[in-house]
């Protein structure tokens, strides 16, 4: 998962991304990236590590410019390294910048397409490049100089005939303006706004989460609808066409359950209350199956996710609330971090147990959903040992099973605990007394909000296995449990070839 913004403002942009990006720092800790445009130039700073430790007062310094587009990262597949820190750019025709949210599918029939036919180079495995030059090709098409928006759109709705999978893309064009568009299932968020700048015109924001708008004062106009675009030239004049007829309208379901921040609204849907009532539900779950004499003293949620749900969970079940586990937050968040070993000793790590709500307590820890297992283990162990008499544990998701194919770095489908075993031999696994998991119905009535949204469904993939964009076969889920199991990480590795440099310019070069 990763995050993007894009700004065209009237005045610098530089600290404007910068902000939005740490506002979406929690969809990816891996690499940052900003580039700016100003003059017909673009001016870019990426590297590996979290916002704060990649850009410092000198690189702010020269991004310079009044339009620009920022990217968070954690890597989906493959490397680390920071040759795949986003944006990416290409400089035929005209000079595009791109960054990217999502997965697509069919990444690598594109780009045997690119160099076998397009006569294009890619210089990493990622499929954001893939995209770029996908865009590229296609404005090469439009043989002009001085493309109209309706002839930006034109390449992009070409694009949407090639592209499978899902993105949500923020993207420059040197001396024209920023683009930004969505897959026609609306699989990954996009969202944008506008406020009124200082000399009376009009600046625009598009980003992942809408938290990134309101924080630097942006007020929401809507979500890019599934197959639109939208352009604004450099003279911040907005411009919006449906690109191709929309698909079935579902957003990604887990993007609600964990990802998403929960003052966030996406698609029309408030996150904070759509985890609200996951924690109804399941509490209403746990009365049905285990009764009234649940035997549940507190219920405990662990950080930071979980919490709304575990507070609407408590209060049905008429049970106290607590804060049992105190977090570490200059530890990075476990899901994202690659590696079996490094998750494990990082769980200790990150939280501590306050033994005065564990003591000889029946616990119940609520966690917003149970991928591998390694952490639930570690945790359910660590309320043992602060003196927990039985701890029970919760899931506001149901079973993962499956793994994501749309940009979430779920792992190889044999490394899912849920994959092949029953909810029992996985309270056994993770050493819970009991263990109770969301139900997919109610999660999905949970998050719909039929008075407010215009969404049709919602991605379940990793519940149900039913992938939304279709054309997902045995073939490919074991192509992806290649690049993705935990050993194939740890022995990839890239070269960064061009980190940093100011693209278009000449006699900068870091100092």
């Amino acid at each position: 998962m990763c995050g993007v913004v894009g700004v065209a403002a009237h005045g610098p942009v530089n600290q404007l991304l910068y902000d939005a990006l740490t506002v979406l720092q929690h969809r990816g800790q891996d690499a940052a990236g900003i580039v700016t445009m100003k003059d017909g130039r673009l001016f870019l700073r990426k590297d590996n590590g979290m916002v704060r430790d990649v850009f410092m007062t000198r690189h702010m310094m020269r991004l310079i410019g009044e339009f620009g587009i920022g990217h968070v990262r954690y890597p989906t597949a493959g490397t680390s390294s920071s040759a795949e820190a986003q944006p990416f750019y290409v400089n035929s025709p005209y000079g595009i910048t791109l960054a990217h949210n999502g997965n697509l599918t069919n990444a690598e029939v594109l780009a045997k397409e690119l160099y076998q036919d397009d006569l294009r180079h890619l210089n990493t495995s990622s499929d954001s490049e893939v995209l770029l030059n996908v865009l590229a090709h296609e404005m090469q098409n439009l043989g002009k100089t001085s493309p109209t928006p309706q002839d930006i759109f034109t390449a992009i709705g070409s694009m949407y005939q090639r592209l499978e999978g899902a993105y949500a893309v923020v993207a420059m064009i040197t001396g024209h303006g920023l683009i930004a568009f969505r897959d026609p299932n609306g699989i990954r968020p996009l969202i944008f706004g506008e406020r009124l700048a200082d000399n009376g015109g009009t600046e625009y924001m598009v980003a992942s989460e809408s938290v990134a708008l309101t924080g630097a004062g942006f007020s929401i106009v809507r979500d890019i609808k599934p197959g639109e675009a939208i352009y604004i030239d450099l003279d911040n004049q907005l411009h919006t066409y449906q690109c191709i007829e929309p698909k079935e309208y579902t957003p990604c379901i887990f993007e609600y359950v964990y990802f998403a921040r929960p003052d966030s609204i996406m698609d029309n849907i408030s996150v904070y209350k759509a985890r609200l009532r996951m924690g109804e539900k399941l509490a209403q779950k746990i009365l049905n199956e285990w009764g009234e004499e649940h035997d549940i003293d507190v219920v405990i949620p662990i950080p930071d996710t979980s919490r709304t749900s575990a507070m609407e969970l408590a209060l049905q079940l008429n049970v106290k609330y607590r804060e049992g586990f105190m977090k570490n937050r200059y530890i990075g968040r476990t899901f994202i971090m690659p590696g079996q070993q490094q998750r494990k000793k990082s769980v200790r790590q990150k939280l501590n147990a306050v033994p005065l709500e564990f003591k000889n307590k029946n616990v119940l820890l609520v966690d917003d959903s149970i991928v591998r297992g390694t952490t639930c283990h570690e945790i359910i162990q660590m309320a043992r040992d602060a003196g927990a008499k039985k701890v029970f544990f919760a899931s506001a998701a149901p079973p993962v099973k499956f793994p994501n194919v749309y940009g979430i770095d779920m792992p190889a489908r044999s490394e899912l605990i849920a994959s092949g075993h029953s909810d029992e031999e996985v309270r056994e696994i993770i050493g819970a007394d009991r263990l109770i998991f969301q139900d997919l119905d109610d999660l999905i009535e949970a998050v719909k909000d039929t008075k407010h949204s215009r969404v049709e469904g919602f991605d379940c993939a990793v519940f149900n296995g039913c992938y939304i964009t279709g054309q997902i076969n045995e073939a490919y889920l074991d192509y992806l449990q290649q690049q993705r199991n935990d050993m194939a990480k740890s022995q990839s590795s890239g070269v960064q070839v061009i980190s940093d440099t100011p693209v278009d310019m000449t006699g900068v070069q870091e100092g």
